[in-house]
């Protein structure tokens, strides 16, 4: 995952006495990676699991513990920390710390900086599936939830306790994604976006099919970006190997007639469209219904065409709809894009040549051309999928402001 948004901001990240602590170790990696400077301040049960030292070495910041530390606190040091900060993080949040900040109680070094920060705070609890389930733990999320405080719903499974339920520390991955969005300002609130990602499968018996190598990361880095700026995210995908993007409507789809038919009843009530699937231009005209046996002989396929399912999206485009396409090509990359863009009805075309080893399916890089329908081109260098992504919802901002 790479995460621009987080490139340069500084992240005071709060840990609590939970077991899932040792997981704040991996977090602060991960943030590290994005290249984010994170700042930790501990509980005193925090430090019985996880020992400052160790934080402090893997943050590379030194960590903040005492709330009456003549050291830590010679320049108001909880009010410093709560003013650098873009974005607050508890995780693991105990259920302590939820009632804290659910009820301003301010009685050490992080829930004093609870109080004093104006930045977003993204709470990530971790407790005994009773715990979290308890009505009074419950009221002080929705609390929280009330004043703008984003909360990571924890995962269910088996708890270091031995029960099973709702309560385990959440993916870093989907920490990582709430704290972006977190610090996301909100200009596509009440924007309905369809995106689709990934393959079609052309079955020609029940297990063999016809297809291309399309992972769905651009379509997916699409959909959270989308999601970051709070738009209302309908994501179509074909067969992929990734993880559905928390907060977005899934429809998963095989063959290109199935997301032919899915994309057009979505279509006429979404502002934004945004076609990224590698869709199979060609399917079998006879689907056997048992497996082909191997004669040594050779086989023939009839291919007849799919439908062309932005082509058909453009028919009916309504005025107010922005709706942009991808181009996968070999060669005269902005000559056979321009003519698909005229051709669809398109606001704008995404071209890449996929021939570049940097550059399309299976990787997590792309170089991509964006072909507005005047002609202009915009030429990106080489970028991680969700940079590019970053910048083609910036693009599609822009035309619809021009609206």
């Amino acid at each position: 995952m790479s995460q621009p948004i987080l490139k340069g901001k500084t992240i005071v990240l709060g840990i609590t006495g939970s077991i899932a602590a040792y997981k704040a170790i991996e977090l602060i990696r991960a943030l590290k990676g994005e290249g984010a400077d994170v700042h930790v301040v501990m509980t005193k049960a925090a430090q019985q699991f996880v020992t400052p030292l160790t934080v402090q070495t893997i943050s590379q910041n030194p960590v903040a513990t005492d709330l009456f530390s003549l050291r830590e606190e010679a320049d108001i040091g909880h009010i410093k920390i709560a003013r650098m900060a873009d974005v607050v993080v508890i995780a693991p949040a105990t259920a302590n710390i939820l009632a804290k900040a659910a009820h301003g109680i301010a009685d050490d070094y992080l829930s004093t900086i609870l109080l004093a920060t104006k930045a977003p705070i993204v709470m990530c609890p971790a407790m005994n599936p009773a715990m979290y389930e308890n009505p009074a733990t419950q009221k002080n999320i929705e609390i929280l939830r009330h004043r703008g405080v984003f909360v990571v719903e924890p995962e269910s499974g088996l708890m270091a306790c031995g029960e099973e339920g709702q309560g385990r520390f959440p993916a870093i991955d989907i920490i990582v994604e709430a704290i972006a969005t977190s610090i996301t300002p909100p200009t596509w609130k009440g924007i309905k976006v369809l995106v689709s990602a990934g393959p079609t499968r052309e079955f020609f018996d029940p297990v063999r099919f016809i297809s291309n190598p399309s992972s769905g990361k651009m379509g997916y880095a699409i959909a959270r970006a989308a999601l970051r700026r709070r738009a209302e995210v309908h994501l179509l995908s074909g067969p992929v190997d990734l993880a559905h993007p928390p907060g977005a409507t899934i429809y998963s789809v095989t063959s290109a007639l199935e997301m032919y038919e899915k994309a057009m009843k979505l279509a006429p009530e979404m502002d934004v469209i945004i076609m990224a699937a590698a869709v199979g231009d060609y399917r079998p005209k006879e689907i056997h219904s048992q497996k082909v046996k191997k004669t040594g002989e050779s086989l023939t396929l009839t291919l007849i065409p799919n439908p062309d399912i932005i082509a058909e999206i453009g028919k009916i485009k309504k005025s107010h709809q922005i709706t942009v396409g991808f181009a996968a090509e070999t060669e005269n990359i902005v000559e056979h894009a321009t003519k698909k863009l005229a051709q669809k009805n398109l606001d704008l075309i995404v071209a890449n040549d996929v021939s570049r080893p940097d550059s399309g399916f299976c990787v997590d890089t792309n170089r991509v051309k964006i072909i507005f329908r005047g002609g202009q081109v915009t030429d990106l260098p080489c970028l991680p999928k969700d940079e590019v992504a970053e910048k083609i919802l910036d693009i599609i901002e822009t035309l619809r402001q021009k609206a």
